[in-house]
């Protein structure tokens, strides 16, 4: 330890002895809030004892105090604007990416068309037309059946068949 250290120390220990009580006071009545305040205040000293600045020759402290004070204030003020405007631009982007898949369900999506796409192979091709068209397209029975140029009730028998399949696929 150098030979300024043991004043050093001492300096800081008379002027946070001195002037807390006021500096916290005065943060308080500033701030509306003695949470915030009491924060404030140990962060003036914390950031006096980080720079390491001569406090034993100050004519006025309590003025050295409250100038600290207001440009943490003043720094916390401008890092709470730029949290907000990180946050509206976040919830902006949530609210533009709203309804868009994500990265995980993009993949669990391409996962099932991948089975179902191996599944549909093993049918017969009216089958797999029509069981295409009726759960993937969203046609009607109708539809389907002038779309492929069936009969209502042929239809209904290819997309028991593709069900039917499908099942056993599965199952197997």
């Amino acid at each position: 330890m150098s030979s300024g250290e043991p004043s050093y120390q001492s300096a800081i220990t008379e002027l946070y002895c001195e002037h807390h009580g006021w500096l916290f006071g005065w943060l308080r009545r500033k701030l509306g809030c003695a949470q915030n305040a009491a924060d404030l205040a140990q962060d003036t000293f914390a950031r006096i004892l980080n720079a390491r600045e001569s406090v034993a020759t100050l004519r006025e402290p309590r003025a050295f105090l409250s100038t600290t004070a207001r440009r943490l204030i003043i720094d916390q003020v401008r890092r709470k604007q730029i949290e907000n405007a990180y946050l509206q631009e976040l919830a902006l982007t949530a609210e533009a990416l709203e309804g868009y898949q994500s990265p995980e369900q993009i993949l669990t999506t391409l996962e099932a068309l991948e089975q179902i796409a191996f599944i549909l192979e093993g049918m017969q091709d009216k089958a797999r037309q029509a069981f295409v068209l009726y759960y993937l397209d969203g046609l009607t029975q109708c539809q389907i059946a002038r779309q492929l140029g069936l009969s209502d009730r042929t239809v209904r028998k290819y997309l028991i068949q593709a069900l039917l399949h499908c099942s056993h696929s599965l199952n197997t």
